[in-house]
């Protein structure tokens, strides 16, 4: 009987493990769309009993998109805030830029928001440029300061922020702070604390749960004052982006935007706000009449997770298969899927100049490890890349033809243009282009240029080391 029993167990295990295996290589078959990660996966789930369907489903199934949609769901409905008139034309470029049509017409198509002239944005380099601007533009707040970061430290900067609000506050300003849930464990004390007792409203996005911790994390750099005042870039609130202070210190770009596209900066945050809080503030008093304030066409790209578009991925794409004599990218951190790739490639052969900018030590030295995997094979078909002496530099941004830039949160690897809610301004305009390209230039002078010679002259265990980092690219 014994016997029995034991040979009816062994086949039911076998056909259940079987069955589990056939189901996962079934799911894959269907599900990827990239044929040789499908080829692989179907293997796996085949070859290794248990385990094979187990890593699958860990690590094979890409829960980011679901699970971003049903939390958004858990929050309530969009609120509905003021949106610009939707049966205005579309924003006619000038002459000079009259060759961008396509890309504009891709943006357009991904993007729900508008083109808008008459924008004005001043960069804004390091914290001794940057936290004068945004401080004093709290201090001058008369009705309402929405803040969104990614990291708040409560260093004496951070301080000096807290400061700054909670005197706003206090004079009867709304203040409003969302601070990532994962951002916020960088710091001690963390913003909250510092905030306890204020009158200053403050949440957290996302706080972490199981599957949360690493992926669907608000990338975002978002400060919108009275609803007519607006800064946005890459840069988080620290004393380390402080550069003439002790190290270790970050440089990075943000900047200060006046003009129509404010009122987007408004709309991102206060639908952040609603997902965090679960509370829609549509009053028209949030978006003031906003005058023109400058040349620039500017149209925010709000992606993240839970977007049915990877927009920055092909705005990205879209700006490179449209230029005709430069690009140059700069960003701390470089993954590259292989469209990107593709893209560089394509654009260079065509004779397209391309400058790619990274840093000489990268803050994450496994990110950079992938990254140095990459490089031999853009090199190979001409592309210039430098890196940029210490101290690491956290700054992002792109130029097409000194004509179009992006600037924003977003870097070019699959955690921005994949996993992270992410915040860009695209921008048509010559003399920010210019600023920015010239910026660059003055980099290079002082960065080092990678060769294909020293690429290929790192030591086996190097390559090694760079090629396994490379295979977790993804995750990354």
């Amino acid at each position: 009987m014994a016997h029995v029993l034991d040979h009816i167990f062994t086949t039911l295990l076998l056909v259940s493990l079987t069955s589990l295996a056939i189901l996962s290589a079934g799911h894959a078959l269907i599900n990827k769309r990239d044929p040789r990660s499908a080829l692989g996966w179907i293997l796996t789930c085949l070859a290794i009993p248990f385990f094979g369907p187990l890593f699958y489903w860990g690590m094979g199934v890409n829960r980011i998109y679901s699970r971003a949609k049903r939390w958004h769901r858990e929050a309530g409905p969009a609120p509905v805030l003021p949106q610009p008139p939707a049966d205005l034309p579309p924003t006619k470029l000038p002459g000079e830029l009259s060759y961008l049509r396509e890309l504009r017409n891709l943006s357009e198509r991904v993007v729900s928001t508008q083109l808008l002239p008459g924008n004005h944005l001043v960069p804004l380099e390091n914290g001794e440029e940057a936290y004068p601007a945004m401080l004093a533009a709290i201090d001058a707040a008369q009705s309402s300061v929405h803040l969104s970061t990614y990291i708040f430290d409560g260093d004496e900067t951070g301080k000096r922020f807290i400061r700054a609000l909670t005197r706003a506050a206090n004079r009867g300003v709304e203040v409003r702070v969302i601070v990532d849930s994962l951002g916020e464990k960088y710091s001690v004390p963390t913003a909250w604390e510092l905030l306890k007792g204020s009158k200053v409203e403050f949440m957290r996005f996302l706080p972490l749960r199981p599957g949360g911790y690493m992926n669907l994390r608000n990338h975002r750099k978002i400060m919108v004052v009275d609803g007519m005042t607006g800064f946005t870039g890459g840069m988080n609130i620290g004393s380390r982006h402080m550069v003439n202070g002790p190290p270790p210190v970050v440089k990075d770009l943000h900047f200060q935007v006046t003009g129509p596209v404010v009122a987007d900066l408004q709309r991102t945050f206060l639908e952040d706000w609603h997902f965090a809080k679960g509370k829609q503030l549509t009053d028209a008093r949030y978006f003031p009449p906003l005058s023109e304030a400058g040349t620039a066409l500017v149209r925010a790209v709000s992606d993240g997770p839970d977007k049915d578009f990877r927009k920055l991925n092909w705005i990205i794409l879209g700006a490179l298969s449209c230029a005709r004599r430069t690009v140059t990218i700069v960003t701390p951190y470089f993954i590259p899927d292989r469209p990107l790739i593709s893209a560089l490639i394509t654009a260079a052969l065509r004779g397209v100049e391309i400058t790619l900018v990274l840093p000489e030590v990268n803050n994450l030295p496994y990110v950079q490890w992938a990254s140095n995997s990459y490089l031999w094979e853009l090199l190979q078909q001409g592309v210039c890349i430098y890196a940029q002496p210490a101290p690491f530099v956290h700054s992002k941004f792109m130029v097409v033809d000194r004509s179009w830039s992006l600037i924003g949160s977003a870097n070019l690897d699959p955690r921005s243009l994949r996993l992270n809610f992410e915040f860009n301004l695209e921008v048509y305009d010559l003399n920010f282009a210019a600023q920015l390209e010239d910026r660059c230039q003055a980099t290079l002078a002082l960065s080092r240029e990678i060769t294909l010679a020293e690429v290929d002259a790192r030591s086996l265990p190097v390559k090694l080391r760079d090629a396994a980092a490379k295979l977790f690219s993804p995750y990354l």
